[in-house]
């Protein structure tokens, strides 16, 4: 596995209430595992909580993700379960004390890397926005405040957005956080409008750096890249250049129109002329 574009999952799943809960969110759970897996990522670098969590194996578990983790790496940490809101505090609940957005704040700041993305799927998460927006980290709720309290379907169609060639937009092989979060938001919306029913959940994402287009959770293992080591830092650098292409796209609106087009421009000859290196070094090998 090479150290370029390192991603580390860390799924909690929390207290269910009943059987029926139980099986949902281990579902939900075991199939964003499966998921990270089939991407190419390793699974030591999956942590995975899905039976009877408490804050101290919570806890405990973060202390072994941030021994793992580098200033460059990119950590997604997903939780699936219940919320709860009394009016003032929001809460994630577990086996035992429940954790509040102060209490997942500590410990995201034990973290070496910046590149956090903080998924709350659970019911009563909107208030952990507001406790975990940070530079360069992407915090996405499944509702947009605590009142909306009932069991969400978020967490559904946000963990099957990886593996789906429809939330990959651009069709560029890789399912970015933004178009997790808007095909999970439109199946949501779409899902209740089939039921006939009020929508009782809205997702939010906070992104202040609006990195959340290139970010992705794809890995890359010696089985998916060429064996030719000068071919593998070709392919590299095109997906750098892909990035860089969606984060202008996200400024698009902020430039100069004429700008704009200019640094578009210099990309995308970028990229053509990164892709013909490919095509002729693929052709004498």
């Amino acid at each position: 596995m090479t150290d370029l574009f390192r991603a580390f999952i860390f799924i909690v799943v929390g207290l269910a209430g009943d059987s029926e809960h139980a099986a949902l969110f281990d579902k939900w759970g075991t199939g964003l595992v499966e998921t990270a897996e089939a991407l190419g990522i390793p699974q030591d670098h999956i942590l995975h909580l899905n039976e009877n969590v408490t804050r101290i194996s919570l806890e405990r578990s973060f202390s072994t993700l941030a021994a793992q983790v580098n200033p460059d790496d990119v950590v997604l940490i997903c939780l699936i379960g219940h919320g709860s809101f009394d009016g003032r505090n929001a809460k994630f609940n577990l086996a035992g004390p429940d954790m509040t957005p102060k209490d997942f704040a500590a410990l995201l700041h034990t973290l070496s890397t910046q590149r956090i993305v903080f998924v709350n799927t659970a019911s009563a998460s909107g208030p952990f926005i507001d406790e975990l927006s940070g530079p360069d980290r992407i915090v996405i709720t499944a509702t947009r405040s605590g009142t909306e309290r009932y069991t969400t379907l978020f967490p559904e169609f946000f963990v099957s957005s990886f593996a789906s060639e429809d939330a990959d937009t651009d069709k560029n092989g890789f399912v970015t956080v933004l178009e997790a979060f808007n095909y999970a938001q439109l199946k949501v919306s779409l899902e209740y409008e089939r039921e006939d029913l009020l929508e009782t959940e809205h997702a939010r994402m906070d992104d202040p750096s609006k990195v959340a287009g290139t970010v992705f959770f794809g890995s890359f293992d010696d089985n998916q890249l060429p064996l030719h080591p000068q071919l593998q830092v070709l392919h590299f650098e095109r997906l750098q250049l892909e990035q860089q292409i969606e984060m202008l796209k996200l400024l698009k609106d902020s430039m100069n129109t004429e700008h704009y087009m200019e640094q578009f421009e210099q990309l995308a000859v970028a990229l053509a002329r990164k892709a013909r290196e490919i095509r002729e070094f693929s052709d004498t090998q």
